[in-house]
């Protein structure tokens, strides 16, 4: 179940997994505690209620709105980023990354339309050093063109998205052809390439319009399957043809040059071309990528993400994916939560201290257990940074008293304010964690005396 929890976490927020695993296991520590005692669960849960109630009222107030109107707070956006990021990687790295996750987000977001984090296409190459990963603001399609006579590079580049067959097909029903002489055979064979000669023909025609007296290049992106006759009229011409792209990336590609996807070439027009500055072939051992590069106004970016090997490429991959909807939940949600533990250890504060004493009756040991059990962010981030745990603790605790919010400084281990240091958490990680981690916990605890009993039973 709590496995579950944490893979729920993922795919709502898409970051705070670690979070929830070890809040929802504080809760379960400290309730053992009590129940040790001979308290009973419901009392436990009742409390557990009250405070996740009041813990998710104080988030709200708690809470640092930013400025989304025209153009989004990129230096809040960065901030949020890298404090993902440096809980996943070493500092440089995600340093670098961090510029990356926020430059791809701002590429596709457009004004009133929710953000499409599919439109930033995550690839790896076995290549190079992990520092090497970079943004391309374009596309990386990984196949090459099937032709040998075909250009590896091209710069100046009308793009052409196509849906369409060009390849010859068998027709659906069984029928056989009979000729007398080698002349009906000959006619026969050209009658059948026939409708494919028309498709390609309309597509150099237009080559020819756009191209001719420039020094402009053709390059044709087709969804479907080219023949090795039709890769052959058309490399003649000087076009370059890719086919079976995914489609996916057609998607993308319209975003990224522009132009539109066609489904048909019986009406070809200059307006449905795309535009990039720069097409070129990349070949690492026996694979292939075609990098598609300047392009004007991209809607659509690829993040390329370079490792020596599996487990390095792996661990950047899922770092970006963090990265990305960690600035996106920032767009959305219009706000942060101060980072460095100082939201937990504010919260358990309030809870003690004013929620405590609003509860009747055992509940209040609920609120005072969910209060502690808050608290293991800030323990094992000092326990990761090799401080005492009980130190760093003592020393938030008393600053927050004073009435100063303050998170832990990991480097020294003293109380830091995390606002001027930049480490800000996502609003809506925290209410996710806050809200699924006493339910489970509670589930967990309410398991009935009856159904242990049935398992003694069994084993018996």
């Amino acid at each position: 179940m709590i496995a579950r929890t944490a893979v729920a976490q993922d795919d709502i927020s898409g970051d705070g997994t670690t979070s929830t695993v070890l809040f929802i296991g504080e809760l379960m520590k400290q309730s053992e505690r009590y129940i040790s005692e001979g308290m009973h669960p419901r009392v436990l849960v009742d409390g557990y209620d009250i405070a996740k109630r009041a813990t998710l009222d104080f988030l709200e107030k708690f809470k640092t709105s930013v400025l989304m109107e025209e153009a989004p707070d990129k230096e809040m956006l960065k901030m949020v980023a890298r404090t993902t990021l440096r809980t996943k990687l070493y500092e440089a790295l995600a340093d670098q990354l961090t510029d990356i996750v926020v430059n791809a987000v701002l590429c596709i977001q457009k004004p009133e339309e929710s953000i499409d984090l599919f439109m930033v296409e995550i690839m790896h190459m076995r290549h190079k050093f992990d520092i090497d990963t970079h943004l391309i603001e374009g596309l990386v399609l990984d196949h090459g063109a099937r032709h040998p006579d075909m250009k590896k590079r091209v710069e100046n580049c009308y793009i052409l998205t196509c849906n369409v067959s060009l390849e010859y097909e068998k027709s659906e029903v069984n029928a056989g052809f009979f000729y007398s002489n080698a002349e009906q055979r000959e006619k026969m064979v050209l009658a059948e390439r026939r409708q494919v000669d028309e498709k390609i023909q309309k597509i150099i025609n237009l080559k020819k319009k756009v191209c001719d007296g420039t020094d402009n290049n053709f390059v044709v992106i087709n969804q479907k399957g080219i023949d090795p006759m039709s890769l052959d009229l058309l490399a003649r011409e000087g076009i370059v043809a890719l086919r079976r792209a995914k489609k996916r990336n057609m998607e993308r590609l319209v975003l990224a040059c522009g132009g539109e996807a066609v489904n048909s070439v019986d009406e070809l027009i200059p307006n449905v071309l795309g535009w990039a500055g720069l097409v070129y072939e990349h070949v690492l051992g026996e694979e292939k990528y075609t990098f598609v590069e300047n392009v004007r106004n991209p809607h659509s970016c690829t993040i390329l993400i370079k490792g020596p090997n599996d487990h390095t490429i792996a661990q950047i991959k899922d770092a970006v994916r963090d990265g990305l909807r960690s600035v996106k939940n920032t767009i959305e949600d219009r706000s942060v939560v101060l980072g460095a533990g100082a939201f937990e250890v504010a919260a358990s504060q309030h809870l003690k201290h004013t929620v405590k004493k609003t509860v009747q009756g055992r509940a209040q040991l609920g609120v005072e257990a969910f209060a502690d059990a808050l608290l293991v962010v800030p323990k094992t981030l000092a326990e990761n940074s090799g401080l005492d745990t009980q130190d760093v603790l003592v020393g938030l605790q008393v600053e927050h008293d004073k009435g100063n919010i303050v998170g832990l400084n990991h480097h020294t281990g003293e109380p830091m304010d995390p606002y001027l240091e930049g480490i800000f958490d996502n609003y809506s990680v925290k209410r996710q964690i806050i809200n699924s981690g006493p339910v489970i916990a509670s589930q967990l605890l309410l398991v009935d005396e009856v159904i242990r009993a049935g398992r003694k039973m069994r084993k018996g």
